[in-house]
């Protein structure tokens, strides 16, 4: 299944993928600032991996894989459920964490968001859920923060969670553990 999406994915992904690191998503990163965007949006998913819309994934799913068995199996593997200590969870929404579909799963996930990035036009680097976007002033950076925030919300049913998002100057700004300096 990852050889069939793998060519479908972003440039700008990097988490999760054949031949693609944190190094990789921190240097080109570093090549957008460089290129004079010195305000960004880092963004925050509430729980992503325990929040990911199952039908919504499943749907994806479809659009690609033409085999509704490969789908099915992918289905019932996530309505699997869970054991947390002696007691079974059903598991309705999400994704198994440390599960092996999951990284990919995810993936496939927040293709979504990457391809809406590029449609826009905005520079981004996604490393798995954390995802950074750039722009070249504050206020282009707040509009795009609440736009990108409302397509999550409403076409991947995913929640952003404001508190933990941020919005500002790439400076001192933390990104898989590497702070930017201008």
């Amino acid at each position: 299944m990852s050889l069939e999406y793998e060519p479908k994915f972003s440039d700008s992904s990097f988490g999760f993928r054949p031949g693609r690191s944190a190094h990789q998503a921190l240097h080109r990163a570093q090549e957008i600032i460089n290129d004079g965007y010195k305000y960004c949006i880092d963004l925050d998913l509430e729980k992503f991996f325990d929040t990911v819309n199952q039908s919504k994934l499943v749907q994806l799913l479809s659009d690609t894989i033409k085999d509704g068995r490969v789908v099915s199996l992918v289905h019932k593997y996530l309505r699997a459920g869970v054991m947390t200590g002696h007691k079974f969870e059903a598991t309705e929404q999400g994704v198994p964490q440390g599960g092996p579909l999951s990284p990919l799963l995810s993936n496939i996930m927040l293709n979504e968001l990457d391809r809406e990035l590029e449609r826009r036009g905005l520079p981004f680097v996604r490393y798995a859920d954390d995802c950074i976007i750039f722009c070249k002033s504050p206020r282009a950076a707040e509009r795009v923060c609440e736009s990108i925030s409302r397509f999550i919300e409403k076409k991947l049913f995913l929640k952003v969670n404001r508190e933990k998002t941020h919005v500002g100057s790439v400076n001192g700004q933390k990104y898989l553990g590497y702070s930017f300096y201008t």
